[in-house]
């Protein structure tokens, strides 16, 4: 009968996935690392310190205050004790969090996927899917040499390992030598692993220290309905995690673009001309595989990794899809031209990647003799331009609305957000005024005969005699606005009228009383005076009763 172990680790096996890699990196000085390289003149030992229920105790450390016997939670008093030469700065957790993330994207011109383990603290842990990538470095021995010794050279303390599971690859990037942990070696080393390696909380820690379960090869072959029962779900998880029985999945920093094309560079570049002479070159790589694809793309991003752990971010949108280069690179030629003076590509860039996002099918244009070309295209590119230069609120364009109320059948839009709408196009036939009143403005009337055609008008004290007009056109309210459910009317059934009354009439029903009582129908009237002036003026509600608006001018 097989025991328990050997049926755990034939179970291994077909649940560990072979074609996933990860990368973790472990900076364990990182707040104190970064701290000296902002402030150059710090020397000595240095620990950064926290109030924590009324006391001072330290909450981080560099690499001399650790040998010196200091440690992570020790009061601040007796550090300084035993180290009089301490130079201690209070802790500044959403700076330091913040400026981690920052620190991770850069990580991206390794790997397009990162992530921040924030599972036992928040700044400090890197994983990177370099699932398909480490042949760009040579291998995987070569890229987690390359990236130890390019963060070694900045002046961090940082181990590194890559294993077929996240957390694999972070167990023994903290308590094993810097290694690549090939599938059929991930027992052995798991095993010979302490179980603080399986992320684990001090109170799991402490119990199983009390059961006298040291490392994860005696863990893994005991009972686990007694284990979880006693630390927890979470336990199991952890260590079906780590040996791949349970798919662990990170959430990267950046969200992942499938199509990019990107230069890395032996001597860092600076100057924002031979940036964007890259970006031109990049646009015609991915224009080359967008096309071969069928595709077109409205969003780009430009992702500038400068040597210093920074990246600069730089985004375009098109009014329509695109994959034409030489449009694509002016985009962000003009959006350049917005940063005035912010671009610091600090000591140099050594790589930049241009991704496209928002990507749909786009046929190929016939282009030569018989082409017909209306101008559209030309005016699209146009706007993107500007919207890139002056900025996206800067262009607008005018949108119809699928309304006939004049005061709502267009708005302004940005021009790079325009969708036209086939139902919102107006009627050709109608006779609308060239320029309307922001709001319709009182004016009084008078008419020759009552309901007749409007005679005269005042309009801001100035008396105007219309000598021509014509009309009425009835645009009714719009009664779904309001809010209110349609009221049926019952048929009027009249009462028997006694003896002596007069018959009993139907009540008055205004014009469209289904409606909102506020928001009645209107008679627009086109008017003309003396002097050849034409003005659109409507009455709202039935005559007599209703008011009279000017709403706008003809030509």
């Amino acid at each position: 009968m097989d025991s328990p172990h050997s049926m755990l680790h034939a179970a291994t096996q077909p649940a560990l996935l072979p074609g996933r890699r990860f990368l973790a990196l472990f900076l364990p000085t990182w707040p104190t690392d970064w701290l000296k390289r902002r402030e150059p003149g710090l020397k000595g030992p240095l620990a950064l310190y926290e109030r924590i229920k009324g006391g001072l105790r330290l909450a981080a450390l560099d690499a001399e205050a650790g040998r010196a016997g200091l440690s992570v939670g020790q009061n601040l008093a007796d550090a300084r004790a035993m180290v009089p030469t301490l130079t201690v700065r209070e802790i500044d957790r959403p700076v330091l969090e913040a400026v981690f993330a920052d620190f991770a994207d850069w990580h991206s011109n390794a790997s397009p996927l990162v992530a921040v383990m924030d599972d036992v603290t928040r700044f400090g842990d890197l994983v990177l899917d370099i699932t398909g990538v480490a042949h760009l470095f040579g291998g995987e021995g070569p890229m987690l040499r390359l990236l130890l010794t390019r963060l070694r050279a900045l002046g961090y303390t940082v181990a590194g390992a890559i294993a077929p599971t996240i957390g694999a690859a972070w167990a023994v990037s903290h308590f094993a030598r810097s290694q690549v942990v090939e599938n059929p070696d991930l027992e052995a080393v798991l095993d010979a692993l302490p179980v603080n390696a399986l992320r684990l909380s001090p109170a799991q820690i402490a119990g199983l220290s009390q059961m006298g379960l040291k490392t994860i090869g005696q863990l893994r072959p005991r009972e686990r309905k007694p284990l979880q029962a006693r630390f927890g779900l979470s336990l199991l998880q952890r260590l079906d995690q780590a040996y791949g029985l349970l798919q662990e999945r990170m959430v990267p920093r950046i969200p992942v673009a499938e199509r990019y094309a990107e230069r890395r560079f032996t001597d860092p570049i600076g100057l924002m001309d031979d940036v964007l002479m890259t970006t031109h070159d990049l646009a015609i790589q991915l224009a080359i595989r967008l096309e071969a694809e069928g595709l077109g793309g409205q969003a780009f991003h430009l992702f500038l990794y400068r040597v210093d752990h920074k990246i600069i971010t730089l985004s375009i949108n098109a009014a329509r899809l695109t994959r034409d280069p030489d449009h694509i690179s002016k985009l962000f030629s003009n959006r350049s031209e917005r940063l005035e003076g912010e671009y610091d590509a600090g000591f140099g860039i050594d790589m930049i990647r241009l991704a496209v996002s928002s990507v749909g099918e786009l046929d190929a244009v016939q282009l030569g003799a018989f082409a017909t070309r209306d101008g559209s295209e030309d005016l699209d590119q146009l706007q993107d331009r500007m919207s890139s230069r002056l900025g996206p609120l800067a262009v607008l364009r005018t949108q119809f609305v699928a309304t006939h109320i004049p005061e709502r059948a267009a708005r302004l839009v940005p021009a790079m957000a325009y969708v036209p709408q086939a139902s919102a196009e107006p009627s050709i036939g109608l006779d609308r005024p060239l320029r309307l009143l922001p709001v319709p403005e009182l004016v009084a009337i008078n008419a020759e005969v009552p309901d007749g055609l409007p005679a005269s008008m005042i309009w801001r004290r100035a008396s105007y005699r219309l000598i021509k007009a014509e009309g009425p056109e009835r645009l009714g309210a719009e009664w779904w606005r309001t809010g209110q459910r349609l009221q049926l009317v019952p048929p009027f059934v009249p009462k028997p009228p006694e003896p002596g009354e007069k018959p009993e009439q139907p009540p008055y029903l205004p014009d469209l009383a289904l409606h909102d009582p506020d928001a009645g129908s209107r008679d627009y009237y086109v008017a003309e005076d003396a002097q050849g002036r034409r003005f659109w003026i409507y009455r709202q509600g039935a005559y007599g009763d209703g008011n009279w608006y000017l709403h706008g001018f003809f030509a």
